[in-house]
């Protein structure tokens, strides 16, 4: 049986595991959010699937976007890196703009448009994936002679840097850093660049961290939260006590205590918490395997475009494996307490429009560089 899904799915179009694998973390993420929000959705606007609305609006322009993007050629994306990676810029720029960028919980991150809102970093990620990934074909030589091929990709991180941490969003920051730092030693960089630079980027990290008074104090909170329980350890302390309250097999789907008010952005960044409160252990490492295998699968395709000579959708399956990848193991981190507190969403899964219809558009890119590396195989129409 096995090997008959193996050789039909090797005949498809597109790759099925990986298509299970996004539909699983989609379906997951709409039951847990429409679970985790009822609460705050009914105080806030007195009806309590207010949150699950907006996220099914969302994924529902997600999937137009997602037959969108599978119509366009992975080359097109090449000749667009460039534009895209300027209006990432502009739009950092805009955003830290008083009346134009949106203040939500302290930080300056979104852009209104119309009734929707843009969080910028995440059109950040996705734009300097593919920019990335069209330097590396575009300087392959340099980048793998020259220490200018390396200086170049992380001159332009620095400027997005400051830019992201005048938001502030060091989160974002730290993500978009490490998958531009693993893109690059995946291009085939000298090994003595790497170490150096990763070493310089490492200590530019923790001055970052240890520069503003919230930032050390998430750093020094995580590893004993109990000490300050109803101060900056107050949201890892109710997270952990949703991991501890759930067990093996949870308390049951919507029967979280802790997403009533005590564990802050109970729908968005600590929703994996609500996961382990209401699903338990079993639940947990099901998402975790979901993940893991997507991760792999679109690796495996990076490998197969690779070897067909497709460099540029190569580094770019990389790049987003990278990106969400960081990203899954960040927000797990953070909610089971082995990592400082970052505000970052878990991929498919948490609310967020801005993050599904970015994570979205990442998926479509990814499902035409499957069907271009199978069409060569298989002959079907380009």
């Amino acid at each position: 049986m096995f090997k008959l899904w193996q050789q039909s799915n090797q005949q498809s179009a597109h790759d099925r595991v990986l298509l299970v694998l996004v539909v699983c973390l989609l379906a997951i993420g709409i039951i847990m959010v429409a679970s985790a929000s009822m609460a705050i959705s009914e105080k806030q606007y007195h009806q309590p699937f207010h949150f699950l609305v907006r996220q099914l609006l969302y994924l529902g322009i997600g999937f137009i976007m997602v037959l969108v993007v599978l119509r366009i050629p992975v080359d097109f994306w090449m000749k667009l890196s460039i534009p895209l990676m300027l209006l990432a810029l502009l739009l950092l720029v805009l955003v830290l703009i008083p009346g134009i960028g949106k203040v939500v919980n302290g930080s300056r991150r979104w852009i209104g448009i119309g009734p929707l809102s843009l969080q910028v970093s995440e059109f950040v990620k996705m734009a300097i994936v593919l920019y990335v990934a069209s330097f590396l074909v575009r300087h392959e030589e340099e980048v793998r002679t020259k220490i200018s091929g390396f200086l170049k990709p992380m001159g332009l991180y620095c400027f997005v840097a400051i830019l992201l941490l005048l938001e502030p969003d060091f989160g974002a920051t730290t993500v978009v850093g490490c998958t531009i730092l693993a893109m690059l030693f995946l291009s085939g960089v000298r090994l003595w660049q790497f170490i150096v630079l990763i070493s310089i980027v490492a200590v530019a990290f923790a001055v970052l961290a240890i520069s503003e008074p919230y930032r050390l104090a998430r750093l020094t909170t995580f590893l004993n939260p109990w000490a300050t329980a109803y101060g900056s350890g107050y949201q890892l302390t109710q997270s952990l006590i949703a991991f501890g309250r759930g067990g093996w097999f949870g308390v049951g789907l919507g029967n979280s205590v802790q997403k009533l008010f005590y564990l802050p952005e109970a729908h968005t960044d600590f929703l994996f918490a609500v996961l382990a409160e209401e699903l338990g252990l079993v639940a947990v490492c099901t998402v975790i395997g979901i993940y893991a295998l997507f991760i792999w699968r679109v690796m495996r395709l990076g490998n197969t475009a690779q070897n067909q000579g497709k460099m540029f959708a190569a580094y770019t399956a990389y790049g987003f494996a990278i990106w969400i990848g960081l990203q899954v193991f960040v927000n797990i981190g953070v909610n089971s307490g082995m990592l400082p507190t970052k505000g970052l969403t878990l991929p498919l899964i948490s609310y967020g429009g801005s993050s599904l219809l970015i994570d979205c558009i990442a998926i479509g890119i990814l499902f035409r560089i499957d069907y271009e590396t199978r069409a060569r195989r298989i002959k079907l129409p380009f």
